[in-house]
């Protein structure tokens, strides 16, 4: 997969997330976990366009390292989610399948650059 094709990925999840808080019912907790889960997913789209922009391989290791910890902040929120609410458990659970799996890409990409530091 490409940066670009990364790229768009990470703001197509980011922009579902967003889509499916704001279907969520407010309340003070539904708010926290609504706000905490869009956060996060906009971090991991918005910190993996700042990776792609290092200009040290310093500096993308902290950035992937930042995305890493946010794609596994947002599945954290998902699961709370899924668990919690149970109008919204479908969307929830590809939501946490996406959150996974990008998880997953970038915790490579992360042992990789270590790897060639």
């Amino acid at each position: 997969m490409t940066s670009e094709q990364l790229k768009a990925r990470t703001e197509r999840f980011a922009i579902r997330v967003i889509a499916l808080c704001q279907h969520i019912p407010r309340s003070p907790t539904n708010d926290l976990i609504a706000g905490q889960l869009a956060g996060a997913a906009s971090s991991v789209a918005a910190n993996y366009r700042a990776a792609c922009l290092a200009q040290t391989r310093k500096q993308f290791i902290a950035k992937i390292a930042t995305v890493v910890e946010e794609a596994d902040e947002s599945h954290l929120w998902l699961d709370m989610l899924h668990k919690t609410m149970p109008q919204e458990a479908q969307a929830a659970l590809e939501l946490l399948d996406e959150a996974n799996q990008l998880t997953a890409i970038f915790t490579a990409s992360l042992r990789t650059a270590k790897s060639r530091l």
